[in-house]
């Protein structure tokens, strides 16, 4: 077991009990509250901090680069995605996308715009996805917009050279979903060619125990649905041609919950024989670990060039 609570490769049995069953409710709400976990400033200033660099950047994303803004991917008012161009006029491009966090129950593409600056200049082009958050929408609605939204970009750039999905906290634990979608029964098998899952939630059962719940009012039933962790520790080996490379993100500052959620969702993903690996970053927490991808020679920004770079 190390600092963050995180057991060792094979140290916790099937049949043993979760941590998170054995706390009590305040300790549960505080390892699902991710603001109490920052050490650089107070937890609401976190929050504002974050919310104003996303809105910062994704206007200056719109003000500098070539778009295409409230490009509908379906027919709800929600299915709607923000696509940024590198200066290359190509339509054999990859494709970065990103969902943004907010516990299914704020945020947005308006806010959400970071990584466009360092990766458009890259030659990426880059669609940041809304979806219908509560209460307005279903943790399953939710899913099936954002199975959608792949499903629009492979069909409208069918030349694409890979597409590559990035998700944040919720928006993480809604990429990860994808890897359960039949592609087939769309009529569509999408060219993924990587997944960037960060400080994600793959396990919703504890959550349905907080506070947080009171949105989303997730059943049981509906936890265990839509936890990937769950499912894929049952689901058969990965369909041939998606077993691109998925890396599981947490950062330093961030709860021994979330620390576990990633460790153990990675080794779920190894068991089943995807190309997963998991990373620790230093010196970041929940909201920084997204906030520096507007810079291009931050660590994880590095990552994901080198991943697209390597067309894997």
């Amino acid at each position: 077991m190390d600092q963050h609570g995180i057991p060792a490769r094979g140290s916790r049995g099937p049949g043993a009990l979760e941590p998170w069953k054995e706390m009590s409710a305040e300790e549960l709400e505080k390892q699902y509250s991710p603001s109490r976990w920052v050490v650089r400033v107070e937890p609401e200033e976190a929050l504002r901090t974050f919310s104003g660099k996303g809105t910062e950047a994704t206007k200056n994303a719109q003000a500098t680069r070539r778009c295409q803004l409230h490009a509908p991917y379906g027919d709800g008012k929600g299915d709607r995605m923000d696509i940024y161009f590198p200066d290359v006029q190509s339509e054999a491009l990859p494709f970065f996308l990103f969902f943004h966090g907010g516990y299914w129950q704020s945020g947005s593409k308006d806010q959400s715009a970071f990584m466009v600056d360092p990766l458009t200049a890259q030659g990426v082009a880059v669609a940041v996805v809304d979806y219908d958050i509560a209460p307005k929408g279903s943790l399953d609605q939710m899913v099936d917009q954002v199975t959608r939204s792949i499903m629009f970009i492979q069909k409208q750039y069918p030349c694409n050279e890979g597409i590559y999905l990035c998700g944040h906290s919720a928006g993480a634990h809604l990429a990860s979903m994808v890897l359960l979608a039949s592609w087939t029964e769309h009529g569509v098998v999408p060219n993924l060619r990587g997944l960037f899952l960060v400080s994600g939630i793959y396990d919703l059962e504890p959550f349905v125990h907080t506070c947080n719940n009171a949105l989303l009012l997730l059943t049981l039933e509906d936890a265990l649905r839509n936890s990937p962790q769950q499912r894929l520790d049952v689901a058969p080996a990965p369909p041939a041609g998606l077993a691109c490379p998925i890396l599981v993100m947490v950062g330093e500052h961030e709860s021994p919950e979330f620390h576990r959620q990633s460790w153990e969702f990675c080794q779920t993903l190894c068991r089943g024989g995807w190309k997963a690996s998991f990373k620790k970053l230093p010196d970041v927490d929940h909201f920084s670990i997204i906030e520096n991808l507007t810079k291009k020679d931050y660590v994880v920004t590095q990552i994901i060039m080198k991943t697209i770079s390597q067309k894997c």
